[in-house]
């Protein structure tokens, strides 16, 4: 499980950063980050959409412990950035492999993505 102070929970967090940040999608999540500006806390913080669409409430729920594991995996302490992921309507059907693969693709792109800004 994420720390309390690695998890985004505001609204207006998580809208900052899908509205202002850099994107990389794949087939069943999309993954935005935000550097943050302020040096407020010293480390990535995460926040997760999974939308109705994805399926009831059990396939959701999994879907977003799933990738909290994931993202407890791809968290950097010496980090300063936002992440949200947001899962797609397929991403429940995904087994473990599958969802870590693309996550972790989409991890890599947006890092590059910071970096060449």
């Amino acid at each position: 499980m994420l720390p309390k102070n690695q998890r985004l929970r505001l609204a207006q967090d998580l809208t900052a950063t899908v509205r202002s940040g850099v994107r990389s999608g794949r087939r069943n999540v999309v993954l935005y980050a935000r550097p943050r500006v302020t040096e407020e806390f010293l480390g990535d913080r995460f926040g997760f959409i999974v939308s109705k669409a994805v399926g009831i409430a059990v396939k959701r729920n999994l879907t977003k412990r799933r990738m909290r594991e994931i993202a407890h995996e791809l968290r950097r302490v010496d980090g300063n950035v936002d992440f949200v992921f947001r899962a797609l309507p397929g991403s429940a059907e995904l087994s473990w492999e599958e969802l870590n693969a693309q996550i972790n693709s989409a991890f890599s792109a947006v890092l590059r993505k910071i970096e060449a800004r």
